[in-house]
């Protein structure tokens, strides 16, 4: 389903002769930031993939995710922060306009989640790190909104190992 095409229920309620309608929505709505994500997420060309290979890894025993499988991606400024073998440089921080892409799948070839970050501190949806989290499933439907500022992954990004909240090289060295 696009995500301006969000499906939604009209209720009709009768209370003392007075109609209501209520409009329930079904998917989440996504906001103009989450478009912008959803729309460097699907755009492929112009990325590094992580370790130079496109090729899906399995799951670390420190993802926070439920689906099984995963590719990271980077675009050409992010890249910039890659060594020759397609690994964060230790120490690194990402520099304004970077764009990591996380694909998650269900199984090897289901696409089920991306996972984005966009390095914009200017941002009214930036965290305290200039980030901006995008959650968003594999459809356009929003699993969890950037106005939320990455509230429910800070956590997990921030353990020991993380550069600029990046675990790739943590648990796929």
């Amino acid at each position: 389903m696009r995500n301006n095409q969000t499906p939604f229920l009209l209720l009709f309620i009768c209370l003392s002769g007075l109609w209501i309608i209520q409009a329930c929505s079904k998917d989440k709505v996504a906001s103009e930031v989450d478009l912008q994500l959803l729309e460097f997420a699907q755009t492929p060309t112009g990325f590094v993939w992580y370790k130079n290979t496109s090729t899906l890894l399995d799951k670390s025993s420190g993802s926070g995710h439920p689906e099984a499988y995963l590719r990271t991606r980077y675009n050409t400024i992010a890249a910039s922060k890659l060594d020759a073998n397609g690994k964060i440089q230790a120490g690194e921080t990402f520099p304004e306009g970077a764009v990591i892409v996380k694909e998650l799948f269900e199984n090897t070839t289901a696409l089920r989640r991306y996972a984005i970050l966009y390095k914009d501190s200017a941002n009214t949806y930036a965290d305290a790190n200039g980030w901006v989290w995008g959650y968003i499933d594999a459809d356009g439907t929003v699993a969890e909104s950037a106005t939320k500022k990455g509230s429910s992954c800070i956590g997990c990004h921030t353990q020991s190992g993380n550069i600029d909240y990046m675990l790739m090289n943590k648990f796929f060295p």
